[in-house]
């Protein structure tokens, strides 16, 4: 059985990366109102990524089972410049699903993931790819400049979420990274290696390692509507990414148990004390119903969290599908031979 993977032959020089190109992956759900116009941003930045680098693109739309006219509109997208997927689902199956369902159908050798709904700046992806094929890096992932207009309790959240997860983790995950990055060929092969059906690529993609930089962005406004990521969803999507990669809850439970031990020892020193100096028995009944009451909920907190555990478990067990793709469709760009190079280049 082979318990690693060489992917040392993959180049990340300019002349390799031209080669190979790049495939930009686009979870879509419920996006038919912009949809048509961020193709045309992406088939503009096709041309440039073009004639900058002779970086040949396609862009793979996954449709997660979005209830309006979204699957229909990507499918009369023209594969003007660069190549055109559309990878549609049987049903929703979360993000992290279409982005591997997207890691999947990927044809090019590097792989960007970008939302769809407008946020993430297509203009932003020249500078990463610079970072790719000038300057070397495997991984190039963005992060929030700033979360100064969100409110005070949400940057507490996310900032003890991200501390809770890294507490102990050999390979800490960057806080206020997002999904906007850009894998190499051979980070993206490194990541279609890892076997496990419950993925937080966010972690994931920090964990497989290589040359990593960061960059800093201020996300644009929604092009339309509205986000569908309420607060409860966050918390399940944090939950999610806790149990699927790190061990840091169960570590916490187990350090909750040894203070509550230690205090339930030191309070009941303290009663031993007082009986033995003053000849008086402490009053039981308040004291033995708060004491029971707190261990109680702890230990439902406990099997809660290790209940989450035996649930993905559970799930990789099982070893389902991640997805399942209703329809697929692939426009290819028309070519056309460059007369003073005789190499054949995408039509304009």
């Amino acid at each position: 059985m082979m318990l690693g993977k060489d992917v040392s032959d993959l180049s990340t020089t300019a002349a390799g990366a031209a080669a190979q190109g790049l495939s930009i992956v686009v979870p879509v759900l419920n996006e038919a109102a912009g949809l048509a116009l961020l193709h045309g941003r992406l088939t503009a930045l096709a041309r440039t990524l073009r004639q900058r680098y002779g970086l040949a693109c396609e862009v793979v739309y996954v449709d997660d089972g979005s209830t309006d006219n979204t699957l229909s509109i990507a499918r009369a997208l023209e594969a003007d410049g660069l190549d055109v997927q559309v990878v549609s689902l049987s049903r929703n199956f979360g993000k992290e699903a279409a982005l591997m369902a997207g890691l999947d159908h990927a044809r090019r050798g590097a792989v960007m993931f970008m939302d769809g709904d407008g946020q993430h700046p297509p203009d932003l992806v020249e500078q990463l790819v610079s970072h790719w094929i000038d300057g070397g890096y495997d991984v190039v992932y963005t992060a929030k400049a700033h979360r100064d207009n969100e409110s005070f309790p949400r940057r507490l959240a996310v900032h003890g979420f991200y501390a809770l997860i890294n507490w102990g983790a050999r390979q800490k995950i960057p806080e206020d990274a997002g999904d906007f990055r850009l894998l190499s060929p051979r980070a993206v092969a490194a990541l279609r290696q890892l076997p496990e059906r419950n993925r937080f690529f966010k972690g994931l993609a920090s964990w497989i390692g290589f040359r990593q930089i960061r960059v800093d962005y201020e996300p644009a406004p929604r092009a339309h509507g509205i986000t569908t990521f309420s607060p409860g969803r966050l918390i399940g999507l944090s939950i999610e990414g806790l149990t699927s990669f790190s061990v840091a809850p169960l570590r916490f439970a187990s350090l909750l148990g040894v203070v509550l031990a230690t205090v339930a020892f030191l309070f009941g020193l303290s009663i031993l004390w007082e009986t033995w100096t003053t000849g008086k028995s402490v009053p039981g009944y308040p004291s033995l119903v708060v004491g029971l009451m707190t261990i109680g909920g702890v230990q439902l907190i406990m099997i809660g969290i290790v209940g989450e555990y035996i649930g993905k478990i559970l799930s990789e067990l099982k070893a389902r599908p991640i997805y399942f793709v209703a329809e697929h469709s692939d426009k290819r760009a028309s070519v056309e031979k460059d007369a003073s190079t005789g190499e054949r280049t995408a039509a304009e």
